[in-house]
């Protein structure tokens, strides 16, 4: 599975002990470094498990590089365990009854904290609580010999530290836990490796990078438009029969539009750089790669490079005049499956993410985390190459003004393809296929019937609405985030009751005679910027998770807590208005009332 060993050239997270994370690729037969922790060969992490710690040691005298040692958890919490044994040794002190009392000073009472050795006193003051300095003996300079000189990986340099300290019996337990702490983070050399999944790397991207990368969304933050969009796995693959086009078949070769086979396919505008794409992957089951496709990743790209040289109509053989570039470029064996012709659509009709954008590409760098780069043009098997689809808001709007949509394919007849070189009949081949994945991408999408709208952009969220709702499925969710609550607030007035009730009054003048797949790509007023109907429930919500110290008697959040945008979401639904009037009809029956009448009694 995609999180039980670390595979050569993946992405993981390193977590240091100072409380760093960095994101690394292993690459194999190269050296990773982590600065004052040490540097290791990469290949001493390959094929081991996740979540595992590590120690770097030092160098043996035999040894040009420096060896890793896995810390076994009775090592990593033997704190906890000698307090869990101490309480159950001793049940009536309770917990945290060992030096916890604290010495209170009386008035005109002064400590003064001496060296033992020479006599001298060190630092006085009229209080228990003396500066760290003072109370420690060994200087910088001494200090940063012991880190040279040391070993045992920085163990050495935390008990001498400890040792040297002349007030450590005046500690409490929770100050000497936190001294001892500080220290282990600041000299041990130790790491654990852990998966990229989306949690960890948009903590590291919020925390240790530019946030604004992604909009200062959040993890929570993320995972709440994931539910309010409803995204999840929507099915087994459907792909579209091959039509076995030649190459002099045209457009009328392409395989037909099954609008009935389309089914859980989500319609995403993103601008956190692939990050929302990265968590909606993850969701629905197609981010990370099996470890079979793994394995068959470079046969695959390799055969790929193959087809494009060998290939002239699918069918045909090369022909003598060929004979020099073959020497060049020899055969791999044939296997026994056909070759797919160039108009057969790679995508599924099913459990797909449908990309807006504004640009020629689309801005998912973020997926290289993922190891898949959407521009490449020969990719190595990953599950996002069947599942992502994208197109500029040119090619939805008005795709007759898309050359790669509009111009029509290339077509040669096989003499003709028998005289060019390889590399011609490679990109012959090249913009057939793209023309066929832009045509179905696009008649796709314009067919709508997505089941869901998710959105993280910085673009108005009511020029979004305006050209996305109407491809949306009676009863889809609409989840759109935005790090300002302005925007949202503007966009739920569109969907107010108020305006609501004016518009199906009847005395909006600017509907008056339109059908209602006109008033459902309604272009839009003063008054009426959205048309009110499109969408149910709409409300406007927040959530942020807050860390909290929790002792007794010392209880809060955390003080040291990054700032940046809290975030909204705005939320809706999907309706298909009901043309005409709505009218309650069935048979009422009045019930009679018995009325009593009472008569005053005879005298």
């Amino acid at each position: 599975m995609h999180h039980s060993v670390i595979k050569p050239n993946s992405w993981v997270a390193l977590k240091l002990p100072s409380g760093v994370t960095r994101v690394i690729q292993v690459t194999p037969n190269t050296s990773i470094s982590l600065g004052k922790y040490g540097t290791f060969p990469a290949n001493l992490i390959l094929e081991r498990p996740y979540y595992l710690t590590f120690e770097v040691q030092d160098k043996l005298p035999e040894d040009s590089f420096s060896r890793l040692r896995v810390v076994p958890p009775s090592e990593l919490y033997a704190d906890v365990f000698a307090e869990e044994d101490a309480e159950c040794a001793n049940p009536a002190a309770g917990p945290g009854s060992n030096n916890d009392a604290v010495i209170a000073t009386a008035e005109g009472e002064e400590f003064s904290l001496v060296d033992a050795e020479s006599g001298n006193v060190i630092a006085r003051s009229t209080q228990e609580v003396i500066d760290e300095n003072a109370r420690q003996k060994l200087t910088q300079a001494e200090i940063e010999e012991l880190k040279r000189d040391g070993t045992n990986a920085g163990k050495d340099v935390i008990a001498k530290l400890l040792l040297s300290h002349a007030a450590l019996d005046q500690k409490t337990s929770f100050s000497l836990s936190k001294y001892k702490l500080l220290k282990t983070k600041k000299y041990i050399r130790r790491f654990q490796v852990l998966p990229i999944d989306v949690p960890t790397f948009s903590n590291w991207q919020l925390e240790e990078r530019d946030a604004s990368k992604i909009l200062d969304i959040r993890a929570e933050m993320m995972g709440l438009v994931g539910c309010w969009g409803n995204v999840h796995y929507g099915g087994e693959d459907v792909f579209l029969e091959d039509p076995k086009a030649t190459a002099e078949q045209g457009e009328e070769a392409l395989a037909p539009l099954q609008e009935d086979l389309l089914a859980g396919r989500w319609l995403v505008v993103d601008d956190t750089g692939g990050l929302l794409v990265a968590a909606m992957a993850e969701r629905m089951g197609v981010l990370y790669k099996e470890d079979d496709e793994t394995d068959e990743a470079a046969e695959e790209e390799e055969e790929t490079e193959q087809k494009d040289i060998e290939m002239a109509d699918g069918q045909q053989q090369e022909t003598t005049s060929d004979t020099t570039s073959l020497a060049r470029h020899p055969k791999r064996p044939r296997d026994n499956k056909s070759r797919d012709s160039d108009f057969a659509v790679p995508f599924s009709q099913t459990n797909t993410i449908t990309v807006l954008h504004g640009a020629s590409q689309p801005n998912l760098s973020f997926l290289n985390y993922w190891n898949f780069d959407v521009t490449a043009p020969q990719h190595p098997p990953h599950p996002l190459l069947n599942h992502l689809l994208t197109l500029s808001w040119l090619q939805l709007l008005k795709p007759e003004l898309d050359t790669s949509y509009s111009t029509p394919p290339l077509t040669a007849d096989p003499e003709t393809l028998s005289t060019w070189k390889p590399s011609r009949r490679g990109n012959f081949h090249r913009k057939r296929r793209r023309y066929a994945r832009v045509r179905h991408i696009v008649d796709s999408t314009r067919a709508g019937n997505f089941s869901g709208l998710v959105c993280a952009s910085t673009m108005d969220p009511i020029s979004i609405l305006k050209h996305a709702l109407p491809l949306l499925a009676g009863g889809a969710p609409v989840a759109i985030y935005s790090p300002s609550l302005e925007p949202l607030a503007t966009l739920a007035d569109c969907f107010s009751v108020a305006r609501r009730t004016a518009w199906n009054s009847g005395h909006v003048a600017e509907i008056q005679g339109k059908t209602a797949e006109e008033l459902e790509k309604w272009e839009g007023s003063e008054q009426f910027p959205l048309n009110p109907t499109l969408l149910l429930g709409t409300s406007i919500q927040t959530s942020r998770a807050r860390r909290w110290q929790v002792l007794p008697g010392r209880t809060h959040p955390l003080m040291t807590e990054r700032g940046g945008a809290d975030g909204f979401i705005f939320t809706g639904w999907r309706a298909k208005p009901a043309e005409g009037k709505i009218a309650a009809k069935g048979k009422f029956k009045r019930r009679k009332v018995e009325e009593t009448v009472s008569t005053p009694a005879s005298a």
